[in-house]
């Protein structure tokens, strides 16, 4: 056949030309971050490489841990902060400025984002993840997906699944109930993936429910493709491919980085006796040459650099849009133009933690300094900056505190920087605790004893424990990392440019021990039990009463707003019911300024357990004051759905729904009740079912009715005292019983009459 052009490559007529030897090498990486190239038919190698927040090419010697430089290019704030905006229009923009970048280096596929749930505050590379809640981890993974793939560039959804902690991340058995798996775990992968294809998934290092990902058809093919109808390409995390004859029978297409020719042995070596197919080995190729061809229209056409200025413009109000204000006592923020003395306290406003650390460093194309930024903010005003510590310093260093102790004195307001060291989170372990070091707890004591007037920000890219020192501070703002551009938007927030409108994408416990995973977490002897189930974050901490420092969802600005007029319409009902929630939100302050509207549906008498509510809508409005909006959010049958195990499907179970709308998981302003149909829900009858079972069987219950009625064992049934013991015996075991009034063979009978 004749060699086809990197740009027109016709994957059937290039599949058909190659022999078995290459289309497994097709399937093995030719370097750290390169696919294999077929020069005979003219298929080029294009590269991977990682993401989320900003592009991470390396220029030098390849790994995969960040310890080698890469070219410059935008750091934004990776999802522990992009999460706060609840913002998917936001993030698709923040997606075509990586898109960009990633065209302008010949990048094909960017390895991101991730979309593990935050099971636990202890994960070291929570940063990395966007939320607690599936939903809001979906809709805003998506927008970023969408707006990467805009621009001809593939993405990576990561890491599927069940990859919940560092500890032990290469094989951990994620011991997991399948509907816990559904509903909680899952679902923002499905999220993504039916929204927005995804070029590629990558699957996870972890086992789970004892079968690594990258070799599990359940997960690979039966849920990601036969229940979602995902298209493209399965990869494995750099290192993850355990027996890669089984991962490609499983559906797991890319080994990565290049095995140096392991893999590929390994393919042949089972396609030649008899172990794997052939046709598995041609549809894993297919699905890399898919790959190839899909990203060959921005890698031959011309290269053009990014703008450096709008994107860093960008990723600077992404740090805005990211940062949420916990707490404002007295008004102490924003800052006035016009005032005394600014005390700025704290290491992190000089020499910002901006990332998280490991694979996803980004070498960025400038960086701004909180320092700076409210130095040139604040004109008329006088500026002082302190360092008060030593970031990776564990002990306090006294002449530090003694200087930053005297600035706050003398100052009207402080601000004091706080946060975690780089060395306090990142890939590859997870933290030791949920505390800042502890000479920054002991500065706020000291700082606040000279001044009462501190507010603090906080750069961290998981929560940490807030109680018992912000009672000692007025203010409160929890920067997350922001990014390449976060100084200059700390700047903006405290100083009032910008409003503050961030909301809490996870819960921030009052300490540690009332979290889900207690007991469960990194678990022991390779596994770790999902003990909490369905009940993570605000689901454990609404079902267990436990009072949180901040709830999911919570943010203050610096306006306030009245949500009025509820409506719930229900517009179609039965299996796949729709309903319309309509309210109007009112900026009753005198700011312009932007409120997030949630939406929560709790089902109260559910025949299955439920959480108390769960987050299934949001939508965000920006008003002038005084000026009011009618937000309308739609939720389909998921949002009312539960997974049924025994049917291997979601259900709507028929009943009352409550809807509830408010500014955060605890801060419910309005709500309403509805009555939905549902789907029938017949149970599923066995002879082993339990008597009580067949009698609560619209159908055979009558059948069963009739045949005890006036029967003795009918007394033993509905006895006031031992009724409910019996009813829980099988059906079955009851026939064996001396007069009995059924069966066996009517019972099986029964069973097919009424269906299994």
């Amino acid at each position: 056949m004749s060699t086809t052009t990197p740009a027109t490559i016709d994957v059937e007529e290039v599949l058909a030309g190659l022999t078995l030897e290459e289309k497994a090498e097709l399937l093995d990486g030719s370097d750290f971050w390169n696919t294999t190239p077929i020069e005979r038919l003219g298929v080029p190698a294009v590269m991977v490489t990682d993401g989320p927040h900003g592009l991470r090419k390396q220029s030098g010697a390849a790994d995969h841990v960040g310890l080698n430089d890469s070219v410059p290019a935008t750091c934004f704030p990776p999802a522990a902060g992009l999460v706060s905006s609840w913002d998917p229009q936001l993030l698709r923009r923040v997606g075509v400025a990586l898109g960009d970048e990633c065209r302008a280096e010949r990048v094909a596929v960017l390895l991101g984002p991730g979309v593990n749930m935050k099971r636990s505050p202890l994960n070291g590379r929570n940063f990395e993840y966007f939320s607690e809640d599936p939903l809001l981890a979906g809709e805003l993974a998506s927008g970023l997906v969408q707006g990467i793939q805009s621009r001809g560039v593939g993405t990576s959804l990561k890491h599927f699944a069940a990859n919940n902690q560092e500890t032990d991340r290469m094989t951990v058995s994620a011991e997991v109930d399948e509907r816990t798996l559904r509903e909680v775990y899952l679902p923002a992968f499905e999220r993504v993936v039916t929204a927005a294809q995804p070029w590629t998934v990558m699957c996870s290092y972890n086992r789970i429910n004892g079968v690594y990902a990258s070799e599990d058809p359940w997960l690979l093919t039966d849920v990601l493709r036969g229940d979602w109808g995902y298209e493209g390409l399965v990869v494995s995390d750099w290192g993850a491919t355990n027996v890669r004859e089984a991962g490609v029978a499983a559906g797991m297409d890319l080994e990565m980085p290049s095995s140096s020719g392991a893999g590929t042995k390994r393919i042949l070596d089972a396609v030649r006796e008899g172990r794997l197919a052939e046709a598995d080995v041609d549809r894993a190729a297919r699905r890399v040459l898919e790959l190839v061809a899909k990203a060959q229209p921005a890698l031959t056409s011309p290269a053009e650099p990014f703008d450096v200025d709008a994107h860093h413009a960008l990723a600077r109000e992404a740090a805005t849009a990211a940062a949420v204000l916990l707490k404002n006592e007295d008004g102490i923020l924003p800052l006035a133009p016009t005032g005394g003395r600014v005390a700025v306290i704290g290491e992190f406003a000089r020499t910002p933690r901006y990332q998280g650390a490991g694979s996803s460093q980004v070498n960025p194309t400038r960086l701004d300094a909180a320092l700076d930024a409210l130095t040139a903010a604040l004109p008329d005003r006088e500026v002082v900056f302190a360092p008060a510590f030593e970031v990776e310093a564990e002990e306090a260093d006294p002449a530090l505190v003694a200087e930053a102790v005297a600035a706050a004195r003398d100052a009207e307001v402080v601000l004091l920087f706080l946060g975690l060291p780089a060395s306090y989170e990142s890939e590859g372990y997870d933290r030791a605790h949920m505390d800042l070091p502890a000479q920054q707890v002991a500065l706020v004591d000291a700082i606040a004893d000279a001044n009462p007037n501190v507010a603090v920000v906080l750069s961290n890219g998981s929560v940490v424990t807030l109680d018992p020192w912000q009672d000692r501070v007025k203010g409160l703002l929890e920067a997350w990392l922001g990014g390449q551009a976060g100084g200059a938007a700390i700047a903006d927030l405290l100083t009032g440019a910008a409003e503050p409108s961030g909301r809490l994408g996870e819960t921030i416990p009052v300490r540690y021990e009332d979290n889900p995973t207690i007991g469960n977490f990194p678990g022991e002897q390779g596994r770790v039990r999902y003990g909490e189930g369905l009940l993570i974050g605000y689901r454990w901490y609404d079902a267990h009463r436990l009072p949180v420092a901040y709830p999911f969802g919570h943010g203050l600005g610096y306006t306030t707003f009245a949500h009025e007029d509820l409506a719930v319409t229900v517009e179609a009902d039965g299996a796949a019911p729709r309903v319309v929630v309509e309210a109007t939100v009112r900026n009753t302050g005198s700011r312009r300024g932007t409120e997030t509207v949630q939406v929560y549906v709790a089902d109260p008498a559910a025949t299955v357990f439920r959480p108390d509510q769960e987050l299934r809508g949001f939508a965000r409005t920006t008003l002038e004051p005084g000026a009011s909006e009618r937000v309308r959010i739609e939720l389909d049958a998921r949002a009312f759905a539960y997974w049924d195990v025994s049917r291997g499907r979601f259900v709507v179970e028929g009943g009352a729904f409550e809807i509830r709308v408010g500014a955060s998981s605890r801060d419910v302003r309005a709500s309403a009740t509805i009555e939905l149909t549902g789907e029938e829900l017949l149970p599923p009858l066995a002879p082993d079912s339990t008597v009580q079972a067949w009698l609560d069987h619209p159908r055979a219950g009558a059948w069963v009715r009739e045949r005890i009625a006036d029967h003795p064992f009918g007394g033993m049934l509905f006895d006031p005292t031992h009724g409910e013991m019996m009813r829980a015996i099988p059906l079955v075991r009851i026939a064996r019983f001396p007069g009995s009034p059924v069966s066996e063979s009517e019972i099986d009978d029964a069973v097919a009459r009424f269906g299994a």
